[in-house]
Order: structure tokens, then C-alpha cells, then sequence
């Protein structure tokens, strides 16, 4: 039985209260706030946070790295479900239905080429499958919500986000450039760069180098692109666990859902924007504390494998979907 001091409080809370008073901040931990603070602002992406939580994680070292899994695993849901307050569902199904075939087509071929690169390039499974998601519906969101499906390990995601954002910077750059070299129209680029690029922010930023018209395609065909989230997490829900009795659908798919039902149907403009940006900053702190986690006996067991299939997958869609719209699309 705990002794009861005079003030009430036990001897075991008063050592505890103790302990944390007298407790010393190392400046790893000052360097890591400071760090995890400027994520917060809008001056960083999030590859930016990505690079920076590797530089911490190499230079610095991750200094709560035992609480970084549950922190990952719970910012990447919530800001899922954000993220669904700034689609239009109607939007999101006319231009889906409109270029349907061709979707289902892209997505399938994306996934079935990863899954014949992960075999070949000896990939774990789980990593494999997260990088084909990714590159084939919309880079670090749909690992988001594939990952708690298939119970991915914080490795397993680390790597595959890492591919995608690596890919994503360098699209910012180049789908721009070929465009132009190509003589690309607006509508063809939107359509290429909605197709080829991961991450929505890549695909706008990208998109808006472009032209207007270019932006307001490329947005709407990504946004549509982006419900394939649900079918496609569902499927690998029941391939995953196709050996247990039971299959578990994770709830956050149907806020998902949710969230964009109730930006369509309840005039909530200001509050939904809110909420997106929150969302997209939660996905920033993501990629830091994912970055941060990756030490280098992490990389180092790694290795270059699933960026080279990351790489050969984004190639494959990118030279299908520009060969498409050059001779499809006017």
C-alpha cells in the first residue's frame, strides 16, 4: 500500500514528479523539437521533412525513437481522412467515369508490373506492394491507407514513402521540361502529369509551371484517381489475409469516405480548407518522424532494390501514360 504524504499525494507520485522535474534536456532532444517545430510551417515539404528527419536520424540520432511506430501509424490515418474533406465526390466520379477504362488499365498494369519486379528484384512483399500503390494511384496518401491494411512494419513504410518522395522531387523538375519539349498541350500535360506523378502536391506543383488549364485538368484527374484508394485497399485487404477466417476493414477508409461526403453535400468551405492544410501538414510531420526513424543500420538493411523497382515502375507508367495522351488525347 502507497504511504499518503500531507498534501495528499502519494510517495510514488512525489518521487515521479521528482524525477521528471530534475530531468536534463540533452540537446539532441532540443535539436529534434527545433527540427520537428519547423515541419509545422508551411515553408517546408514534404520531402524537405523527409530530408531532414534522415539527416537527424544519421547525424543526431532519433532521440524517442520507442514512441515514433505509434506516432506514424496514428498522424498517417488521421491526416488521410483530412485530406478526404477536400474532394468533391461528384467531381471525383464524373472524371472518373469519363476515363474509367483507361484508369482501371494504368492501375492494374502499375500493379501487376510491381508485383513482377518485387519478385524478380527479391523484395519483401509488404514494401513491394506499398511502392506499387503508391506509383499507381497517389504516392504517399495511398500508402497511407494501404499500410495499415497489410500491417506494415514502420521499415516497410519508411522505404516505400522514401521511393515515392525521392521520385516525386525529381518530377517537379522534369515532367515540366518534357512537356515543353514535346510541344504538349494544356489538356495533355494535365492528363500525363495526373497519371504519372505520385504525390497530388507533386502533380500541382507541376501542373501549374504548365498553364491554368493544364492545373485544373491535372487536379480533377488526380482527385478522381484518388478514390481508387478504396477499392484497391479493400482488395488488399482480402489478398493479405486471404488465409484467416475473418477480414478487418480498417474504419479510417470509411471516414475517408465520410470526409468527402460531408465537403460535398454541407457548405463548410472555410472549416474544409482548414482541415486539408492541417491534414497536409500532418502528412509533412509524417515524412519527418518517418525520416527520423531511419538510422543507418535501418538503410544499410535497405538497400537499393526497392528504389531500383520504385524507379522501373515509375518509367513504365510515365512512358505508357505519355505515349497514351500524345496519340489519344488532343
Amino acid at each position: 500500500m502507497s504511504t499518503i504524504l500531507h498534501n495528499g499525494k502519494t510517495l510514488q507520485e512525489e518521487i515521479i514528479k521528482k524525477n521528471f522535474l530534475d530531468r536534463s534536456i540533452t540537446t539532441r532532444e532540443v535539436i529534434f523539437v527545433l527540427a520537428l517545430t519547423a515541419c509545422l510551417t508551411p515553408w517546408v515539404s514534404p520531402p524537405v521533412a523527409l530530408v531532414i528527419g534522415l539527416v537527424i536520424a544519421q547525424f543526431i540520432g532519433h532521440p524517442f525513437l520507442h514512441l515514433n511506430h505509434k506516432a506514424t501509424h496514428i498522424l498517417l490515418q488521421v491526416s488521410v481522412v483530412g485530406l478526404g474533406f477536400g474532394m468533391n465526390i461528384h467531381s471525383a466520379v464524373k472524371v472518373g467515369s469519363e476515363g474509367f477504362l483507361f484508369t482501371v488499365a494504368s492501375i492494374t498494369g502499375t500493379l501487376l508490373i510491381g508485383y513482377v519486379t518485387g519478385k524478380l528484384l527479391k523484395i519483401e512483399s509488404k514494401t513491394s506492394h506499398l511502392i506499387s500503390c503508391g506509383t499507381a494511384i497517389c504516392g504517399g496518401s495511398a500508402i497511407a491507407a494501404i499500410s495499415p491494411v497489410i500491417r506494415a512494419e514502420e521499415k516497410q513504410l519508411s522505404v516505400a514513402l522514401g521511393t515515392v518522395f525521392i521520385l516525386n522531387s525529381a518530377a517537379l523538375f522534369l515532367f515540366p521540361f518534357i512537356g515543353h519539349l514535346l510541344h504538349m498541350t494544356q489538356t495533355q500535360f494535365g492528363l500525363w502529369s495526373a497519371i504519372a506523378i505520385h504525390d497530388t502536391s507533386s502533380v500541382v506543383g507541376a501542373a501549374s509551371k504548365y498553364g491554368s488549364e493544364a492545373l485544373e485538368i491535372a487536379t480533377t484527374v488526380k482527385l478522381a484517381r484518388a478514390l481508387w484508394i478504396i477499392p484497391v485497399a479493400l482488395l488488399t485487404a482480402f489478398c493479405f489475409n486471404a488465409g484467416k477466417q475473418k477480414m478487418k476493414v480498417p474504419y479510417f477508409i470509411g471516414l475517408f469516405v465520410l470526409a468527402m461526403i460531408v465537403h460535398t453535400y454541407v457548405p463548410m468551405q472555410p472549416v474544409s480548407d482548414v482541415i486539408v492544410q492541417v491534414a497536409k501538414t500532418g502528412l509533412t510531420l509524417t515524412l519527418f518522424l518517418i525520416g527520423a526513424g531511419l538510422s543507418r543500420a535501418v538503410l544499410k538493411g535497405v538497400g537499393v532494390r526497392p528504389l531500383i523497382q520504385g524507379v522501373l515502375l515509375w518509367v513504365a507508367i510515365s512512358g505508357a501514360a505519355l505515349w497514351a495522351v500524345l496519340h489519344l488525347v488532343k
